[in-house]
């Protein structure tokens, strides 16, 4: 082993991106992974936090309100730029030119491994160790059940992966298969951690019998929440509906207000539970029957860990619709394209026990809640 320091133990910094929540979480689940072996030092940085404003304002804030008002150029731009191997010199231009801090970093703490959960940092890595300004072992961790041409990079030692399919994908645009590991998106370690459905429940208060619906709407508390929400209550269903509103602060009053109307249970607890931001996904997870809400790649990793199906409420064009499509085809999840008959639909699923039992047995297959660890195992093994 080659070590760029004096330092016994090896280097590792992890490089994510904050333009969506999902690739920080990875992150800090593969953080936690290599901290828990003991045989490494381990550094995560945003990399968003090492880019110039203009540069942190389009991956942040053009994303979201793409998104929010603009979902169908989102899906024309993913399409159009996914175009493997090509316009590679176009892009990395752009980006050293955003990116100093980002390098500089690098250069600064010389890592012997590094480790991207986002196509940006990966990008700059890649780049700089091609150059030979970056003397480290380089892992992609693709964050998505599909493989954008995004991630794609000359000088990479592993892409982890979530499936089979993914594998057989890069092989066929010539990345050596060697060089391919299939793990599962990284999820906390908290989710490969058995947990009783109605201990989770009675942890948040929640009723013990009752059919529980987990809404989840994202890290930024993106989609149409409060409309399909209402709907579901509307329904007048003996269910209990927690909704996470993320960091969406307006979204998360408007749901409150949908709660102080929505009536109680037989048991009188609250048929509306809002949470704003949480880190206690696994536990709500845990709790819950049914998962409504979008199909990233992280929220989607994290349900199948769980075992627990899917439906999907309008998902994003581009990488939502992708990773829907796996999901749908593994038999882990339904998809509601119109909102106004998604309750409908959801409720559907519901009676049918015997299908939401194969839909759980399905997410239980897909689920890969060791995949963080599976990752730092064989990353570190790039430096013996």
């Amino acid at each position: 082993m080659i070590l760029n320091h004096i330092n016994a133990k090896p280097r590792v910094l992890l490089l994510s991106a904050s333009s969506g929540a999902g690739h920080v979480r990875a992150a800090q689940a593969l953080e936690r992974a290599f901290r828990a072996r003991g045989d490494c030092t381990v550094e995560h940085a945003d990399a968003m936090n090492y880019v110039s404003q203009l540069f942190q304002n389009i991956y942040e804030k053009a994303y979201i309100t793409m998104v929010q008002r603009a979902p169908v150029v989102m899906g024309l731009l993913y399409d159009r730029t996914d175009q493997p191997w090509k316009h590679e010199s176009r892009r990395l231009a752009l980006d050293r030119l955003n990116t100093t801090p980002m390098i500089q970093l690098l250069n600064k703490i010389q890592p012997d491994l590094c480790v991207a959960t986002h196509f940006l940092p990966a990008e700059i890595i890649a780049w700089l160790i091609a150059k030979k300004k970056l003397r480290a072992r380089h892992a992609i961790v693709i964050t998505d059940y599909d493989v954008h041409a995004m991630w794609l990079c000359r000088t990479v030692d592993r892409y982890f992966v979530a499936l089979p399919e993914a594998e057989e994908y890069l092989a066929r645009l010539g990345v050596p298969r060697e060089k391919v590991r299939v793990t599962g998106i990284p999820v906390d370690a908290e989710f490969a951690k058995p947990l009783d459905r109605a201990e989770a429940r009675k942890y948040f208060g929640l009723d013990l019998n009752a059919t529980t619906i987990l809404v989840a709407t994202g890290g930024y508390g993106v989609g149409p929440v409060e409309q399909l929400v209402g709907r579901l209550l509307a329904l007048e269903r003996p269910w209990q509906v927690v909704a996470i509103a993320g960091k969406g602060e307006q979204v998360r009053r408007r749901l409150e207000r949908l709660a102080e109307v929505g009536g109680t249970l037989p048991s009188g607890l609250p048929r509306l539970r809002v949470v704003g931001f949480t880190a206690e996904m696994d536990r709500y997870m845990a709790a819950a029957d049914l998962l409504v809400g979008k199909a990233g790649g992280l929220t989607s990793s994290e349900a199948m860990s769980r075992g627990l199906p899917m439906a999907l409420i309008e998902p994003i064009p581009g990488q939502e619709e992708r990773n829907a499509d796996h999901l749908l085809e593994a038999g882990a999840a339904i998809r509601c394209n119109n909102l106004p008959a998604a309750a409908w639909k959801i409720a559907a699923l519901l009676d049918d026990e015997a299908r939401m039992e194969r839909m759980r047995c399905a997410a239980r297959r897909m689920g890969r809640p060791r995949a963080a660890a599976d990752i730092a195992e064989n990353a570190l093994r790039l430096l013996d």
